[in-house]
């Protein structure tokens, strides 16, 4: 006979408050999040059910990153949960808040608070968006590069010599596909003195600081006579000194300013023989970080998507390699990636869920990158990780980097180290490359197994996703143009494919994107990927940018069934060296512009069934592509009434009458009619007897007038910046 099943325990639940002390770790008596951590230690070695550790409302301020490790992940198939409260909004955050503000200099209107001396920071966040360092735009044609540094000899630019702090300035060049980052170290006599080895890795390789192939904006940032503009900021660590200039109907007494004392927020890994597992986030806020690395002599060698040069290389002549030369290929296998603000590695069963991602001053989460990108000094080995429901948004890099570049996540010598079975789907990314522009929503380099699927992205600098990696030279033959080049003098040229391979980018919705470099496109790829697929993605607005991009070494992909609006070629290659790339099947896609360099039969392609559509009449299969691309709620709409409060304000979302147009308003929360939303069976908010919101066609957000929070303030449609005047809870 046989018996029933035991009844499995309820979750044990931890309980958590930003001012919680002590051990209980009860409802009555909340933790700290460190008090939680030892909790769930006690807990977890034997569980019958999951283990939640509930963060109560209020923002979590930490003075260290977060570390998870073995110790801390579920046991018995069951998982350690961290997650908001039931109608929480939890902030776990690496920045202060910095208050205390006057005005420093009112012909400027420059404001100043005094902060902790000796705190340096590359990002500000203010009222919810990335702030502007100090800086002024120059043109390049006024400077003459050297191996130490730059003269100039315009008249206008003759204040340069006598800029204090000089070897805190910064030179920024934002150029075709990388955006560079170069210290001053003095100014004198009409030269500027660089810092090394910044400026010679900055001017060694292909599009290069002083020799770019597309000459973008060109910046000096950094001083305190740079301050100039609405929105612009200052730090002086000596002195302990912020300043900023406010924007237009900023309050400096109520604007919420969050200064970074963290490079990192949070590390989830393990080791290959002890990963960290089944843990999971929910609902939970993470911002407030400030990555450093730029502001040392390495300053930031950007190659292309997070990956930067450092160290220092045998090389020519200055200016000698600016496109490319023997010695820049000894450095390739050693490219470093940014750490992101979450980092992921040596990890298995871990989930993002429902979660938001804001105010990073670097990529947003890192997922089995390289060693030197997580603060263990343990990459790779990340397994059934998902990243869901959540938004990635006003951030410094990019959002999501999933593998690592270097040897060990292409031809790894332990196969612990693979990255596999990754999942990221159903989030909003954008608005990101606030300072590093080069960058993505979603890059899969090496990666065993991915699906990135149902995303909206938008607001992108340059590419929207990318897929795959090494542009050919790491694939098994590997490549003749980079055997002319001289890579292989300085690593192997393999004869085993690398572990790329059954990765999909299916119905994402990707638009607005390329908005500031160019040799990129809607989608990117990279190197050999058997199994890849690209389908069902919508793919709008691309700034005269490709549609999809096959770039050098691409092969093996599938792109089916995708739709491509206001796009330049809809699909292009980059045969330029590429002996190795081909194999594409690409069928049956829609496109307004019919211009494609990729053709049936040649490299093995199979191209057919692609349409072009003239006067938006979209087929009905293009049509269904449209509607279904982007994030999926399968959850149904609330039954009951809700109220929408401002979140800067605490006051309701009033409207006082019914009459079309009618304007409006915060008023004290009361129940009236006039602040009772109900749901459609579409999910739209309604109220007094039907009435909407209007703004799907506008694309603008919901706005409490110049920051308002006083009863009255009126309500308006305005472009979406992030900020708390911005940001509306259901209650």
């Amino acid at each position: 006979m046989a018996l029933p099943a035991p009844a499995s325990a309820a979750p044990r639940t931890v309980y958590v408050s930003p001012s919680g002390t002590g051990t209980d770790c009860s409802s009555a008596r909340p933790c700290s999040l460190t008090a939680a951590q030892a909790a769930v230690r006690s807990l977890n070695d034997t569980m019958s059910d999951d283990v939640v550790v509930q963060l109560a409302d209020g923002v979590y301020r930490l003075s260290q990153p977060f570390r998870l490790t073995a110790e801390d992940s579920g046991s018995g198939g069951h998982t350690v949960v961290w997650q908001a409260a039931p109608s929480a909004r939890p902030v776990i955050t690496g920045a202060r808040a910095v208050t205390g503000w006057s005005v420093a200099d009112a012909a400027r209107n420059i404001w100043k608070a005094d902060v902790p001396a000796d705190l340096d920071a590359r990002q500000l966040y203010v009222d919810g968006a990335v702030a502007t360092r100090a800086r002024t735009q120059v043109n390049r044609a006024d400077f003459t590069a050297s191996g130490t540094g730059m003269r100039f000899s315009s008249g206008a630019l003759s204040y340069l010599n006598n800029l204090a702090d000089q070897s805190r300035i910064e030179v920024e060049g934002v150029n075709s596909f990388t955006d560079r980052y170069s210290p001053v170290q003095s100014i004198n006599a009409n030269f500027i003195t660089m810092q090394q080895p910044a400026w010679s890795n900055n001017n060694f390789g292909y599009d290069t600081l002083m020799r770019p192939h597309r000459a973008g904006p060109f910046y000096l940032s950094n001083a305190y006579e740079f301050l100039d503009a609405p929105g612009e900021w200052y730090l002086d660590p000596r002195a302990g000194a912020l300043y900023y200039i406010p924007r237009a109907g900023q309050n400096m007494s109520t604007a919420d300013v969050e200064l970074p004392t963290l490079q990192s927020l949070v590390h989830v890994g393990g080791t290959y023989s002890e990963p960290a597992h089944h843990i999971t986030f929910s609902g939970i806020t993470f911002t407030g970080t400030s990555w450093l690395g730029p502001s040392s002599n390495q300053g930031y060698v950007d190659q292309q998507t997070g990956a930067y040069l450092a160290g220092d290389w045998s090389r020519p002549g200055f200016d000698s390699c600016h496109n490319g030369c023997t010695q820049f290929e000894a450095a390739r296998p050693h490219w470093s990636q940014m750490p992101a603000a979450v980092q992921v590695s040596a990890a298995d069963t871990i989930t993002f869920s429902d979660s938001r991602f804001v105010n990073l001053g670097q990529t947003a989460i890192g997922i089995g990158n390289d060693a030197g990108a997580h603060a263990s000094g343990v990459g790779l080995g990340a397994a059934n990780i998902t990243v869901t429901r959540s938004e990635i948004a006003r951030s410094s890099a990019g959002g999501i980097l999933v593998g690592g570049v270097r040897a060990d996540a292409h031809h790894p010598g332990d196969q612990r180290m693979v990255n596999r079975d990754i999942t990221i789907s159903n989030n909003r990314i954008h608005d990101l490359g606030a300072d590093y522009r080069g960058v993505v929503s979603v890059l899969t380099t090496y990666v065993a197994g991915s699906t990135v699927a149902r995303n909206e992205v938008y607001n992108m600098p340059y590419s929207g996703m990318s897929i795959g990696y090494g542009w050919g030279a790491n694939d098994a033959g590997g490549s003749n143009h980079y055997a002319n080049r001289g890579l292989y003098n300085y690593q192997p040229r393999y004869t085993t494919p690398t572990t790329a391979s059954d990765n999909r980018l299916i119905g994402n919705y990707i638009h607005d994107v390329m908005q500031q470099m160019n040799d990129g496109g809607c989608i990117y790829t990279l190197g050999w990927n058997p199994g890849a697929q690209i389908s069902r993605n919508h793919c709008l607005r691309t700034n005269g940018y490709f549609g999809v991009y096959f770039d050098e070494g691409s092969k093996y992909y599938k792109a089916t069934n995708n739709v491509f609006s206001n796009t330049g070629t809809w699909a292009t290659a980059n045969y330029w060296g590429g002996e190795n790339m081909g194999n594409w099947t690409v069928t049956d896609n829609w496109s307004t512009n019919g211009s494609t360099n990729v053709t049936n039969g040649d490299r093995g392609n199979v191209v057919s069934g692609n349409v072009t559509v003239t006067n938006g009449n979209w087929p009905s299969g293009a049509q269904d592509v449209m509607a279904s691309a982007g994030p999926q709620d399968t959850t149904p709409p609330p039954t009951t009434a809700q109220q929408i409060v401002g979140v800067q304000s605490g006051r309701c979302l009033t409207v006082p009458g019914t009459v079309n147009g009618t304007p409006t308003q915060l008023q004290d929360c009361t129940g009236a009619a006039g602040q009772t939303w109900t749901y459609t069976t579409g999910k739209q908010l309604t109220v007094q007897g039907g009435k909407c919101i209007t703004g799907v066609q506008s694309g603008l957000c919901l706005d409490a007038n110049a920051g308002g929070t006083a009863n009255g303030t009126r309500i308006i449609l305005w472009s979406c910046n992030g900020g708390t005047n911005q940001q509306w809870a259901q209650r």
